[in-house]
């Protein structure tokens, strides 16, 4: 099992929880802050260049009934423009219920010079990607759909790259709801999150409670035509948070609680491929570990060091945020 090694120690000036990553046209890997911890410090994204020197790159537009931007999954489109889950719901503000966002914003130089809300209202959007000329959107509870098992629902969206001003209703009549999950562990009520498409388009969505991969294929006019549990292994993998595929079709995954990263072999075979004790991070340790993304042929993992409970390996949260990174 290999170890994991510091890569970027994040300005705590800027910084208290990075989540999502995306690598920008340059090459330079911009990571999403949602400052969960803090939100004195305003939602951002940061840049790192090839030679790893951080730095912030511009804060995200905030919203006008709350006065903050939550950014978590974050997406490029074939233009250049940037789509984010501006996930206002995770922030814990009653005055952020169902104001969550998909944004789409054109960057120029350090410079967002044009805002688009593509769609609001919405509960909870965590994981975005884009695949063609659509964007697919996690949603990771659906707390109006009463599930006559009493489980949570949760979902996946889907927009059109130019969509505007979508009004969400996060109920299943929504028209913009793909699929939907159900997560049977009664002790973490809390589902889609992980989204990844494979080279063949089949979408891998990973449903956190259940630290399970869900593999949804569709038919010829871009409809579902299956959504079924593809991987799962509770004790190599507890809780499924953001996931990358390599070239080579493994599947690599944020165990969020478990402070690991997993590998999914395209038989769907699970392994525990990574983890850490609880620490700080400063060694480097996945110190709860949410998104990986494999940049300049590594793995780059960011932790998110905030969630603490039953089930959960970390105990607290500690500044400075990190980024660590393994070998593929």
């Amino acid at each position: 099992m290999p170890t994991s090694r510091l890569f970027a120690i994040l300005p705590e000036q800027y910084v208290t929880t990075p989540d999502a990553m995306a690598i920008h046209s340059d090459g330079d890997l911009i990571v999403s802050c949602p400052n969960f911890a803090d939100h004195s410090r305003p939602g951002c994204l940061i840049k790192i260049d090839r030679d790893q020197r951080v730095r912030k790159w511009i804060e995200v537009p905030v919203h006008e009934d709350t006065g903050i931007a939550c950014p978590m999954g974050i997406a490029f489109g074939p233009d250049g423009d940037l789509y984010i889950c501006d996930n206002q719901g995770w922030s814990g503000s009653e005055k952020g219920r169902f104001k969550g966002r998909i944004l789409r914003l054109r960057i120029e130089g350090d410079r967002v010079v044009r805002t688009t809300v593509v769609a609001e209202g919405m509960e909870h959007p965590n994981g975005i990607r884009v695949r063609g000329s659509h964007l697919y959107v996690t949603q990771s509870v659906l707390t109006l759909v009463k599930d006559p098992t009493g489980l949570l629902r949760s979902c996946v969206y889907k927009f059109g790259l130019d969509d505007e001003g979508i009004q969400i209703t996060n109920t299943l009549d929504d028209p913009h709801m793909l699929t939907t999950f159900l997560t049977l562990n009664e002790n973490d009520q809390y589902g889609a999150d992980g989204i990844e498409f494979d080279p063949e388009g089949n979408l891998y969505v990973g449903n956190f409670g259940d630290g399970a991969v869900h593999k949804i294929t569709f038919n010829a006019d871009g409809s579902v035509k299956d959504n079924v549990v593809w991987a799962k292994n509770q004790e190599q993998l507890q809780t499924t948070d953001g996931m990358i595929m390599d070239d080579a079709g493994n599947l690599y995954i944020a165990d969020f609680s478990a402070n690991a990263i997993a590998k999914v072999y395209p038989d769907a075979t699970v392994e525990r491929y990574a983890s850490s004790p609880d620490s700080n991070g400063l060694k480097g340790e996945l110190n709860q570990p949410s998104e990986p993304i494999i940049w300049n042929g590594k793995l780059v993992i960011s932790c998110f060091d905030l969630v603490t409970g039953p089930g959960k390996v970390n105990s607290g949260h500690e500044l400075p945020a990190t980024l660590s990174e393994l070998d593929l």
